[in-house]
């Protein structure tokens, strides 16, 4: 007996019976009720804490902190469920070699594993994490995206440039896989500059009458400089009306702008999840898949859920991730924010407030707590800027710690530019910023902005 085929392994009807998509999910975000969904959120987790105990990883975490799957009976539980983050799962790749006991592939005999679809992270916050997906989950992540660019307006009339990375990572492959399985635009995969020359890029743009840009705000921004060193006229040449990426702390103005005036739409998502949560018309905030995703909010320091409103990690369960590799309470380590305000398009699904910054990425400065994109996005708001910088910490001989960003501008000989910068980080943040200013192009090694699909943008030099 062979084992099945990918396809075989999926059934599609049920997919899309439980998981609507196009015009069914938009009107399933603003039919379904609090307690329906509520409801639909406790059938899956408990399926899927089953799953989990089949696991060597969750059957040792969670014995380690005395839980059992009998524990676990309604929603309001999970809370007892243990977080882990990436560090658990570079331990348990260390320990079981090479690829983890996190993923199940274990539990199924071997004429019936069905495919398992295998990418890595990019590494932006150290070694790359091992990624596993069955067909289930796999297409599922291909959905709650293909959701997102239908509630945001991408059609048939759409040629769509996608800059997200591929090689080993996962972005580009699935972001590929969700266009041409769940879409009807036309995709262009151009990948990082590294994979395809930015210049070579915006020329295809041009030739191809490319509407839609997807991947990462630093990289999309960086195209629009080199589209007019190449002489095109962005929005113009290229006529691209709508960007939909990663947007983090950026300003949607400037980016904008330098596309022509183009729509700007926020995603929210990891390697480990896919997309979680996606910006609709409203722009006010971004709306979580309830159906398909568990997700708290939990104090960096205590674990413990936040009060609404208040900012906290992003600790994510994926509910139809029950075949390979289940995530189940994965603190992200990224911070955000529930908005507390009814949705203005009568959506029933939460929403967060995005991406506000990474906890381990945080440098504490004399009581303030600095995100690095918090101050890119404060610092590129100057006319003079690139939208190109990086920060660095530093610690001196007394255990003083200090913040220095260097920031790529017209013209780095310009004093009152500094100084400008400096008074408005000082304003805004209660706390002096050392600034350098830097010619174009100079912070583009440390930054890694041509090769990576998420720059660098800290260095951290405190504990060397």
């Amino acid at each position: 007996m062979t084992n099945p085929t990918y396809f075989e392994a999926l059934d599609y009807e049920r997919m899309v019976r439980e998981y609507p998509i196009g015009d069914e999910f938009a009107h399933l975000m603003k039919t379904i009720s609090r307690d329906e969904l509520n409801a639909l959120q406790e059938k899956r987790l408990l399926k899927l804490i089953d799953r989990g105990w089949q696991i060597p990883f969750y059957r040792r975490l969670w014995s380690a902190a005395g839980m059992a799957p009998v524990d676990i009976k309604k929603l309001e539980d999970s809370a007892k469920i243990p977080t882990y983050s990436k560090a658990d799962l570079m331990k348990s790749i260390e320990e079981y070699p090479p690829f983890g006991d996190f993923h199940g592939m274990e539990r199924f005999a071997k004429d019936k594993r069905p495919p398992v679809v295998f990418h890595t992270t990019s590494g932006t916050t150290g070694t790359p994490q091992n990624l596993f997906f069955g067909p289930w989950s796999r297409e599922l992540q291909n959905v709650m995206l293909a959701r997102a660019y239908h509630v945001q307006g991408i059609g048939p009339d759409d040629v769509v440039h996608s800059v997200y990375g591929h090689g080993m990572i996962n972005g580009g492959h699935y972001v590929r896989e969700t266009f041409v399985h769940y879409s009807p635009a036309l995709y262009l995969s151009a990948g990082t500059g590294n994979e395809t020359r930015s210049a070579q890029q915006v020329q295809n743009m041009a030739r191809f009458g490319v509407t839609v840009i997807v991947g990462f705000a630093d990289y999309i921004v960086k195209l629009a400089q080199v589209a007019r060193e190449e002489g095109l006229i962005p929005g113009k040449d290229i006529p691209v009306r709508m960007i939909v990426g990663h947007m983090g702390r950026e300003s949607r103005e400037s980016i904008s702008e330098a596309w022509g005036g183009a729509e700007i739409y926020d995603l929210y998502g990891v390697g480990d999840t896919g997309i979680v949560a996606f910006e609709a018309g409203d722009r006010e905030g971004m709306y979580v898949h309830e159906d398909a995703y568990l997700l708290d909010l939990t104090d960096p320091d205590t674990g413990a859920i936040v009060p609404e409103g208040r900012e906290g990690n992003m600790v994510i369960t994926v509910l139809f991730k029950d075949d390979i590799y289940p995530v189940i309470r994965f603190d992200t380590k990224d911070v955000t924010a529930f908005e507390t305000k009814p949705s203005p398009l009568g959506y029933s699904f939460r929403r967060i407030r995005g991406f506000l910054g990474r906890s381990d990425n945080m440098v504490k400065l004399r009581g303030i707590n600095l995100y690095p994109i918090a101050l890119g996005a404060i610092t590129n708001e100057h006319p003079a800027t690139t939208g190109e910088y990086i920060c660095r910490a530093e610690r001196d001989a007394d255990g003083r710690d200090e913040m220095t960003i260097t920031v790529e501008v017209k013209d780095p000989s310009d004093a009152t530019v500094r100084d400008e910068i400096a008074a408005e980080l000082k304003s805004r943040l209660g706390i002096a910023i050392n600034v350098e200013l830097a010619a174009g192009g100079a912070t583009a090694e440390l930054t890694q902005v041509e090769k990576r699909q998420k720059a660098v943008r800290l260095i951290d030099n405190r504990f060397k």
